[in-house]
């Protein structure tokens, strides 16, 4: 006999995962038979865009693919084709790229850890019921948050869509005036940032060890964020170019969205597995604060990912300081480039996780092919993997509005853009028994 229950769910004003989507699962006693993402945004088509645009376009082009981390899709886009041009930007370029990606990571965190995820596990719909209770703590959030755009309107002459950055380097170095105030602030920022991390890792998360593969850029010297090699938790370490070699997308027929599967298999980008794979990176201050609050690394837990986004968040602030205190002006915040035909690829960590691009360049420095594999497509296939194992461990008993929440947890707690994939959620259940 076969019960079947199918539930629309209406949601409420504050959306609190980006973009349109619905959820089908299968449960035959007790267990997950089948789970069904289902995105159903059409496609954006922004690399057809850049086909015919001018390399120097490119920037300003992929900042407008997402709102929140513009900074990122402009970071791999410009190693990518500083690539091809075999362009030296220097140490001035490359250590102001880095503090800008410090504030994307800032302001991005913030918002997801105080407004999106933090409800999910102190029982509020949304951030606005959530505020009343701890209104000191969403406060916290946005006043991070701020600090974080702060720094990208600083260097991109606005925080949404930012316009200052250039193949090369940036259009126009920040005044010394401006970098020693904004240095004050993200100083005062620090004890904000280390309360955020220990109130996190007191939130009541759920216990729900899973394995999997972490997957994240991994540098030599410093914590990960605009270069590095492509390092697996299962020991693959591959260079960006070679990234078509191991990493595959493909269609499935319920979505929109293309599934991106690592030597055959899903696996996981983001926070978590950057903490996972490069927690050995970060400052003593900061693996002291992780040892403090009792977080094991690497962790199983995706459910850890909320206290990895507030890890990230102190450590991007005191990197964002160490580097603007010894900021100085320069005259020529950009590189000469000598435009060249070619191909290029470059990866670095959005905030929500590993962003790939793959540039093919005229001798015109026009782009004849453009590829993009963003960080919530890599998700997509483990997604639906911790869907299962979450659901048979915490949930399968039950009701429908039950498995609602907690499969909007579970999808929130990846942070997925899904125009990049969901107004989340419209759960379909099919309960069968034998």
């Amino acid at each position: 006999m076969t019960e079947r229950k199918d539930l629309s769910i209406n949601i409420p004003l504050l959306a609190r995962v980006e973009g349109e989507g619905a959820l089908s699962m299968t449960l035959r006693d007790g267990r997950v038979s089948d789970v069904q993402l289902r995105i159903f945004e059409p496609p954006r088509y922004f690399e057809k865009f850049l086909e015919g645009r001018g390399f120097d376009e490119v920037p300003d082009i992929v900042a407008r693919i997402c709102g929140i981390c513009p900074v990122a899709y402009q970071m791999s886009a410009v190693h990518a084709l500083e690539s091809i041009f075999q362009a030296q930007p220097g140490p001035w370029v490359r250590a102001m790229r880095r503090a800008l990606y410090c504030g994307e990571w800032i302001e991005s965190h913030m918002l997801h850890v105080h407004l999106l995820a933090a409800p999910d596990f102190l029982g509020f719909d949304n951030a606005i019921d959530m505020a009343k209770r701890y209104k000191s703590e969403v406060a916290r959030g946005l006043a991070l948050q701020h600090l974080g755009n702060d720094i990208i309107q600083m260097f991109g002459g606005r925080s949404v869509h930012p316009i200052g950055v250039r193949v090369g380097g940036f259009y126009k170095a920040p005044s010394l005036a401006d970098v020693a105030n904004l240095v004050k602030k993200l100083r005062a920022g620090l004890a904000q940032a280390e309360e955020a991390v220990r109130w996190t890792a007191g939130l009541p998360l759920p216990e729900s060890e899973q394995e999997f593969v972490s997957v994240a850029l991994r540098h030599a010297d410093e914590y990960a964020m605009n270069e590095g090699d492509i390092v697996a938790s299962n020991g693959v370490a591959i260079s960006p170019s070679a990234f078509e070699q191991h990493f595959v997308e493909s269609h499935v027929p319920y979505s929109t969205a293309l599934h991106c599967t690592f030597d055959g298999a899903p696996y996981l980008v983001g926070p978590l597995a950057r903490l996972n794979i490069n927690h050995d990176r970060l400052p003593q201050l900061v693996r002291a604060l992780i040892a403090d609050i009792g977080l094991r690394l690497p962790s199983k837990n995706m459910f850890h990912s909320i206290i990895a986004r507030a890890v990230e968040v102190y450590y991007a602030l005191i990197e964002a300081v160490r580097i603007l205190e010894a900021y100085r002006e320069e005259a020529q915040p950009a590189a000469t480039l000598t435009i060249k035909a070619g191909e290029g690829a470059a990866a670095t960590e959005a905030p929500r996780g590993l962003l790939w691009h793959r540039y093919e360049v005229d001798g015109a420095g026009v782009i004849r092919n453009a590829r993009i594999v963003p960080p919530t497509s890599q998700n997509q296939a483990r997604i639906e993997e911790d869907l299962k194992a979450t659901i048979e461990a915490l949930g399968a008993s039950k009701s429908d509005d039950e498995l609602r929440l907690l499969s909007e947890s579970v999808i929130r707690n990846y942070d997925p853009c899904i125009s990049c994939s969901t107004h989340f959620l419209t759960l379909q259940v099919n309960r069968e028994s034998g």
